[in-house]
Formats: structure tokens, C-alpha cells, sequence
């Protein structure tokens, strides 16, 4: 961060353009002209882009934080903070990484920047190298956790096209049910069960009840708990 680096002008893109970008950006938040530049070159001598911000407010006008990457923040601005950016992005659950780069950490900011799921927590001034694994590290959680919405979204769309008796199966398979005992829970046969647990596989795209019920787990709770419980005879 300490070189002169040739650079240009950059902007942050338009709305329009975060939404369908694929390659990862970085959100560089920092109320220092100085910093947000040395940032950003380093940034782009990884060969990622940079997008750089004076507040967070700035940041939160562009609405950019659809596209994929992750942030990089300082702890004290005008304005809303570093930490005060973190806790709004996790209660609209919104679990972009975010790295924090400051220079007038504590303990505490550090602790309170940690437990709220901060990739790294850095001083400055910081080497070069330093902050480019955080960058790297940070980029390859958001494109793991990315790919793991993608699964669950992909299951709950199939999840959907099950009747409410095909669902009603399901869940006792997951929950590790003989077939004979939802059987007699649901007053039809074994081999009604069955074919309900065929085709409810057949819609979910599984080979095997392992499959089935390992998909089951990557399902939202919310849509596990409300599946229809079978009520019990006995």
C-alpha cells in the first residue's frame, strides 16, 4: 500500500450493473482520499476490482452489495461506522465478508468486529500481502457461501412441486421413520407410502434416501418446521 502505482478514475457502477456482475468485487469503505486510493491499487494489481466509497452511506446509496465479493472497512468515519455497517448487513442477513482495516482499534472494537463474523481485523498501516489473503480469503467464503444459497434455493424450488401428502412423507423419512410406522400414522398402506417417497425423490432429484434426507438438512428451518407433521394414532 506504501508504492505509487499509475491509476485512473473509478466509479461505482450502477445499480443495474451490480445486480448482473459475476466477477467479485471489493467495496472499499474509507473516509481517507489517501487510503481508499492505495487500497484499491493494491486491490487491482490481484487483478480484482475495486470500488471505493467515503462512507457508508455512499456505499448503501450505490446499491451495489448484491454483487459478488466482500468489503473492506474502516472502524471510525463521519457518520455510520465500520461496525455500525456490520450489524445492519446482519440483520437484513446479509452475509457479505467484511474486512476491517483501521487505525485506532482496540480490543474490544477488534472482539465486537470478530464475534459479528469479520473475516480479519487489521491495523493500519498494513503490509501488502497481509491484506491481499484477507481479500482472497474473504472472496472465496462469499463464493462458497454464494454457491450454498444456490443449493437451497434450487431445493426449495423443488421442495414446492411435492403435494401436501408427498411432503408429509418426507419429513417422516427425515426425521428417520420406518415406513410401516407412517403408514399406520396416515391410515394408507406401506405400499402407498412408498410410492409417495418415489416421487417425492423423483421431484427432489435424489438417488437414494441418504441423498433425500441430506438434502432435507440443507433446507431453511423455517421451511422444515413448516412441512405438515403427521398426526399421530396412537
Amino acid at each position: 500500500m506504501g508504492r505509487e502505482r499509475p491509476t485512473g478514475p473509478r466509479q461505482a457502477p450502477s445499480a443495474a450493473g451490480a445486480n448482473t456482475a459475476e466477477e467479485p468485487r471489493v467495496f472499499i469503505v474509507d473516509d481517507d482520499s489517501a487510503v481508499r486510493e492505495a487500497i484499491s491499487e493494491l486491490v487491482l494489481t490481484a487483478g480484482l476490482q475495486a470500488v471505493a466509497f467515503a462512507s457508508t452511506r455512499e456505499l448503501l446509496g450505490a446499491d451495489v452489495l448484491d454483487c459478488p465479493g466482500c468489503l473492506i472497512l474502516d472502524v471510525r468515519m463521519p457518520g455510520a461506522s465500520g461496525l455500525d455497517l456490520q450489524n445492519q448487513l446482519a440483520e437484513k442477513g446479509d452475509r457479505k465478508p467484511v474486512i476491517f482495516l483501521t487505525g485506532h482499534g482496540d480490543i474490544p472494537m477488534t472482539v465486537q468486529a470478530m464475534k459479528g463474523g469479520a473475516v480479519d481485523f487489521l491495523t493500519k498501516p498494513v503490509r501488502d500481502q497481509t491484506l491481499l489473503d484477507a481479500v482472497l480469503t474473504a472472496i472465496a467464503l462469499d463464493a462458497r457461501r454464494r454457491a450454498e444459497a444456490a443449493v437451497v434455493r434450487r431445493n426449495v424450488e423443488r421442495l414446492d412441486t411435492l403435494t401436501p401428502r408427498e411432503l408429509e412423507v418426507l419429513r417422516e423419512v427425515a426425521l428417520g421413520r420406518l415406513n410401516k410406522q407412517i403408514a399406520y400414522d396416515l391410515g394408507i398402506s406401506e405400499v402407498t407410502v412408498k410410492l409417495h417417497r418415489g416421487n417425492a425423490m423423483r421431484k427432489m432429484e435424489t438417488a437414494s434416501l441418504a441423498a433425500l434426507i441430506r438434502l432435507w438438512e440443507t433446507l431453511p428451518p423455517d421451511r422444515r418446521d413448516t412441512a405438515p407433521a403427521v398426526r399421530r394414532a396412537h
